[in-house]
């Protein structure tokens, strides 16, 4: 069995966990993906593919098939938030790695929210696997529990909670909100492994990204004289945003004028060469999906633009960059 939760880095989990359920049972701190985002990272555990293979690389990508940016996990376009069905594209025009679940030999099951159980994203991404769905984290722990008992053959069982993530968004990840959060899904995983007792199951457990939380005065909005040279809205993360530019020297010169020592102003396609979306053959629509030029945010800093149609809002929490706490994720396992 793999449990994601989400948002729950290593660093998180030694710092505010200490001698809890999960921090009991740690072994090791493992690495994300880059970037350190759940588009990415929850679509890894989904195909058993890198970034650079399944090509989504952010909570936002440019998608030349539905000629806009959007979000793939909401499979909606950016601003006006409309399916990209209406767009007259359909998602394995979007989605090209197939899920991990066909291939297995063995009956597989998805645990996951209900509001996101038979999404357009889910549906293709679990094809193989029985989706079941919750609505609280006592009918998440009954639904596992079910599973694993519903026969005695061999089975995958994928689980995943997400409102940790969903607290740290708005209120920061070291908010007492988030820490409610966390403190619910460490005894409610308490109360998993006991339930599971007898039935020879190995549970590992871990997440997709940590966080860090962002200052006000850290959330720097793209000024007008480099918004008018992108092609696209940003696309990626604020933490790490990829720019679709006419002229990459020039827009890297003005960046680096305006963004000084608070980010790192790269190439897209040097760092695909160097590894970071990491190895195996690229999705034939990278190019797209990393943009021209992309902006490494330094120490806690986030960069954003504005569209027509989006609600301005600023996250506490964020994540989708190269620093530790957003990287580091556990390794727990227990057997029951």
């Amino acid at each position: 069995m793999l449990v994601i939760m989400d948002g729950v880095g290593d660093n998180y989990l030694q710092r505010r966990g200490a001698g809890g359920e999960l921090a009991r049972r740690r072994r090791a701190a493992m690495s994300s993906v880059f970037p350190s985002t759940t588009a990415s990272a929850i679509t890894t555990t989904y195909t058993a593919r890198t970034p650079l293979e399944h090509g989504l690389t952010g909570w936002f990508s440019y998608f030349g098939a539905a000629g806009c940016v959007g979000a793939p996990l909401g499979f909606i376009s950016r601003g006006d938030q409309a399916s990209l069905a209406r767009r007259g594209v359909t998602p394995d025009d979007i989605f090209l790695s197939r899920s991990l679940f066909e291939a297995l030999p063995v009956r597989s099951f998805v645990v996951t929210c209900h509001d996101i159980v038979d999404s357009p994203y889910n549906a293709w991404h679990c094809a193989g696997a029985e989706r079941r769905a919750y609505e609280t984290l006592d009918e998440f722990v009954f639904q596992v529990e079910n599973v694993v008992k519903s026969g005695s053959e061999r089975k995958f069982v994928y689980a995943y909670w997400p409102d940790y993530d969903r607290s740290s968004h708005r209120y920061g990840s070291e908010s007492e909100q988030a820490f409610l959060q966390f403190r619910q899904i460490d005894e409610a995983y308490g109360k998993l492994i006991a339930r599971l007792s007898g039935t020879d199951c190995a549970v590992i457990a871990t997440a997709d990204h940590g966080f860090v939380d962002v200052a006000p005065e850290e959330s720097l909005e793209m000024p007008s004289f480099l918004t008018s040279r992108l092609k696209f809205p940003l696309c990626g993360e604020r933490r790490v945003a990829y720019c679709h530019v006419h002229e990459p020297e020039s827009f890297m010169n003005a960046a680096k004028g305006w963004l000084e020592d608070r980010a790192d102003i790269r190439l897209s396609r040097d760092l695909a060469a160097e590894g970071w979306f990491g190895p195996g053959e690229p999705h034939p629509r990278i190019a797209e999906r990393i943009g021209d030029v992309t902006l490494l945010m330094r120490g806690r800093y986030a960069v954003k633009d504005w569209i027509a149609g989006e609600a301005r809002h600023l996250h506490i929490g964020h994540h989708g960059g190269a620093s530790e706490d957003e990287m580091l994720i556990p390794l727990i396992l227990e057997t029951t």
